[in-house]
């Protein structure tokens, strides 16, 4: 599975953003 990172690094946008979603 993808981690936070990952999902950060591909959407272009930084981990806070991604966790916060």
């Amino acid at each position: 599975m993808a981690t936070i990172k990952d999902v950060a690094k591909e959407a272009g946008v930084s981990v806070a953003t991604v966790s916060r979603v």
